[in-house]
């Protein structure tokens, strides 16, 4: 390895010391990737640790990767011994152009600096958020964010998780008119990030006239959510104690059950049913009910190659419990759709179901009963919950 390179590789160690680093480019590639063309090295953040993130360009396409400091270093020394010709390292102290010239000669020069401030360490463009954290106290409290509005890196994800509910809630929201007063259940609501961001968006974002309640079997959750709605001066935010089947549901508008196990998403459609509620949403968890169908029965079909390995039965068991659910629900009046949701820490299920109430349908379609005998029939399936609970 060339003096210049040691050289050039030093400043760069140097100038991530000393925070002066803006970026590095790699060209006059000659290696043997005939697509490989250059190298762009800038320095991100991510999850509160510096990484140097490598833009691979290539004639049809870009390639990202993220190294650490030492590792993004050893990077660029191997690309300088491995075909790249020319780097330049760019500081706000000093830019730095190294070059390989023919017969083995190279040349370091320094000239003036091109950039005279530190760019954002951002990894991409910041997204706005539906749930900012300037001035949410309720999200200090629930260990997302500290003092500052600064998100803790162990809770990186819960709030994004946040931010992607609140996101997707508000295109449902729109069923409503706007002037109409909600009433919202939320049903297994733990320990509340959910809810609190979801009464803050009502209230402070969207200005709606709301009434939230959480329904959550643990006492001690119960009483330290509503201590800090409490703080926060949620006035028409409470959590009480208690099942699914306990609350009364009557006037709902939307019921909402995050990753109740089992049956007990089936319990809570069937209240949010029974209460004619225009909007329910759940995202399943642990669909064992009718994997045990399933498995009792084992009906041959078109799938039982697959269904005979436990881990294919269970994926199936889930598309297979869900698929109902939805169907029941488009037999009670609901216009139905699943999608993608993020998980929480919790389950690493991920998929949310909703149903939106329509106003002017003709419901118990017997076509869709008849379509649910047949998946019964079709994967020897004796019952689902739902149906059981609903009737029919």
């Amino acid at each position: 390895m060339n003096d210049k390179i040691v050289q050039f590789e030093t400043s760069i160690h140097k100038s991530l010391s000393d925070n002066t680093f803006v970026k590095i480019s790699l060209g006059n590639y000659k290696g043997p990737d005939e697509s490989l063309k250059n190298i762009y090295i800038k320095k991100i953040l991510i999850k509160n640790e510096e990484k140097l993130s490598f833009t691979f360009r290539f004639k049809t396409r870009d390639i990202v990767k993220n190294y650490s400091s030492e590792e993004g270093v050893v990077k660029i020394r191997q690309s300088l011994r491995e075909g790249f010709f020319a780097a330049t390292l760019f500081t706000t102290a000093f830019d730095l152009h190294y070059e390989n010239l023919k017969d083995r000669k190279f040349i370091l020069r320094e000239t003036s600096p091109s950039f005279v401030s530190l760019p954002s360490l951002e990894h991409d463009k910041n997204k706005k958020r539906l749930i900012s954290t300037h001035a949410k106290p309720y999200l200090t409290s629930l260990k997302i964010t500290d003092e500052s509005g600064k998100v803790f890196p162990n809770a990186q994800d819960k709030y994004k998780q946040i931010n992607q509910y609140i996101e997707i809630l508000s295109s449902l929201l729109q069923v409503f008119p706007a002037d109409q007063p909600l009433n919202v259940v939320d049903m297994g609501s733990g320990k509340g990030y959910l809810t609190f961001a979801l009464y803050d968006y009502l209230t402070n974002v969207i200005k709606r006239d709301v009434r939230v309640t959480g329904v959550e079997v643990r006492q001690e959750l119960v009483e330290l959510c509503n201590d800090i709605a409490i703080e926060t001066n949620f006035g028409n935010l409470r959590f009480v104690q208690g099942t699914i089947e306990q609350f009364d549901c009557n006037g709902i508008d939307i019921l909402i059950a995050l990753h109740a196990c089992d049956t007990a998403t089936d319990d809570a459609i069937g209240r949010g049913i029974r209460a004619n509620a225009g909007l329910i949403v759940v995202a399943p968890c642990c669909h064992k009910q009718i994997r045990r169908e399933m498995e009792k029965h084992r009906t041959l079909n078109g799938l039982d190659f697959l269904l005979k390995y436990g881990i294919f039965l269970e994926r199936q068991a889930e598309m297979v419990t869900d698929g109902l659910r939805a169907l029941i629900l488009e037999y009670f009046g609901y216009r139905t759709n699943a999608f993608e949701f993020v998980s929480d820490a919790h389950t690493p299920k991920n998929v949310m179901i909703v149903g939106v109430k329509k106003q002017k349908v003709q419901t118990n379609d017997d076509g869709i009963l008849q379509k649910i005998q047949k998946i019964k029939a079709y994967f020897g399936i004796g019952y689902h919950h739902l149906e059981k609970i609903m009737e029919i």
